[in-house]
């Protein structure tokens, strides 16, 4: 008697990664939960490494410019920062409630609520339009600015701040795909604006100047909101919106409006505590704050990875939740979890054993070098906490339970970090050092805590 066997072949890595830069919407509330972090994660990674690209390339071009048309680029972001948490908090609302909805297979439902985003995104960005428009001299002057960055940057920043639609909508729509586990799209998008702002940057700075870096950027980003809309409409994903999902609904953008708003506090309690930290660093002189700030830097590059590594978290859940499978859910974010602190140790390692080597790229002075090294080096140690915590935060977010990280966030960074900080660097005389060390010990902090806080599994009884 002959037995025949069957031995199913497992897809290559190399195919499964063909397969996760495609546009083709995959359902992850079954099967594989490894292969279904690995089908959102990469094109995740790549989108977050784009969102750092659009400030090097613009800051490369105009510094040939000078030293005020620098200084208006990085006073004109950094007011920026306030927009950013509005689409990040914006975004934030959309995934959640988009992936809840998929989850449940209710695709109508989930265009709808992505529209209902959309609708209170251009009330904000029409408000903001305003306001650069007719203040963007004023705004750079309450920035810091003196009277030369004023007349060169004004119409720079009026075009940023007037345009701010497309950062928006960029952002947003990104959130929309990401919740509906569309990835790619969202990584394509930006790597299309990216592309178009690269053309277009030295090209526009040579016949307009400064203003035409701000052309530049809109123009980019402007592109990659076209090929966002033309996929919402008219795409082969399983969101399409119709103008029939514009019809404010109340109820709705109350429950967007609600997880937005403590979606962009939480990150603007983020931001702040790192000005805060910077503050305190530059009462230590020139040389500590310029060290400081190559070391975050660096930091945040090689943080991009992981961010997006844990946004798949937040698509995991929200769909898994929607799909009422709480259990798969939790058993995605512990996955996930693993996987970023497995990435954020080897990081750990690089930076403890070749922090000099990563300075030694961006500065050669002895008194900075040896401030960032010591900065990469202590904060590093923190880096599989930092890891495991913003997946936890994600998938928080995921679940349409913003308030709990925003908590988390404002005790451990404003209550605990910056006095903790000021403690060990100014009365203990720790200098620079004692900042560090505040970071480390925050950072796990926040995890341990949000680790606690997800195994009481509140978050699985949020209903969005």
């Amino acid at each position: 008697m002959t037995v025949h066997t069957t031995h199913e072949r497992k897809p290559s890595l190399w195919s499964n990664l063909k397969t996760s830069l495609k546009s083709e919407h995959q359902d992850f509330t079954t099967g594989s939960i490894r292969k279904a972090i690995f089908m959102l994660a990469i094109p995740m990674i790549l989108e977050m490494c784009m969102e750092s690209v659009f400030a090097v390339v613009d800051i490369f071009f105009v510094g040939k410019l000078g030293p005020n048309a620098a200084a208006a680029v990085g006073l004109t972001e950094s007011f920026l920062t306030i927009l950013y948490s509005v689409a990040i908090g914006l975004s934030m609302g959309a995934t959640a409630m988009v992936a809840r909805r998929v989850g449940e297979k209710n695709h109508d439902d989930a265009a709808k609520a992505g529209a209902q985003a959309t609708l209170l995104a251009l009330f904000v960005s029409v408000l903001i339009s305003i306001i650069g428009f007719f203040y963007a001299g004023t705004i750079l002057s309450l920035m810091g600015a003196n009277a030369a960055i004023i007349d060169m940057g004004t119409t720079y920043a009026r075009i940023m701040l007037s345009g701010n639609i497309v950062i928006m909508l960029l952002f947003l729509i990104n959130g929309i795909f990401r919740g509906a586990g569309d990835a790619t799209i969202a990584m394509r998008s930006l790597w299309l604006a990216n592309i178009c702002n690269i053309i277009l940057c030295p090209i526009l700075i040579h016949y307009f100047g400064l203003p035409g870096a701000a052309m530049a950027t809109t123009t980019g980003r402007g592109i990659g909101v076209c090929y966002q809309v033309y996929h919402l409409f008219k795409g082969k994903g399983i969101i399409k919106i119709h103008l029939r999902h514009f019809i404010p609904d109340v109820s709705l953008l109350k429950g967007i409006f609600k997880i937005a708003s403590t979606g962009t506090l939480q990150f603007l309690i983020g931001s702040a505590s790192w000005i805060a930290m910077a503050r305190i660093i530059a009462g230590f002189g020139g040389d500590a704050i310029a060290g400081y700030t190559i070391a975050i830097r660096l930091l945040i590059f090689f943080l991009m990875p992981a961010w997006g590594l844990s946004n798949a978290a937040a698509t995991l859940v929200g769909q898994n939740l929607g799909a009422r499978q709480p259990d798969r859910a939790e058993k995605s974010v512990w996955k996930t979890a693993q996987y970023n602190a497995i990435f954020m140790a080897i990081v750990s390692v690089l930076f403890f054993t070749c922090a000099e080597f990563f300075v030694s790229l961006i500065n050669n002075d002895p008194a900075v070098v040896k401030t960032a090294v010591l900065a990469l080096r202590i904060v590093s140690l923190g880096y599989i906490f930092y890891g495991v915590g913003m997946v936890m935060i994600n998938a928080f977010n995921g679940a349409g339970d913003s308030k709990t990280p925003t908590w988390i966030n404002l005790f451990w960074f404003w209550v605990f970090q910056i006095p903790f900080a000021y403690l060990l660097a100014i009365v203990w005389n720790m200098g620079p050092t004692g900042v560090f060390i505040a970071i480390v010990v925050t950072e796990t902090c926040i995890t341990i805590t949000s680790v606690i806080l997800f195994k009481r599994g509140k978050w699985k009884l949020i209903k969005i």
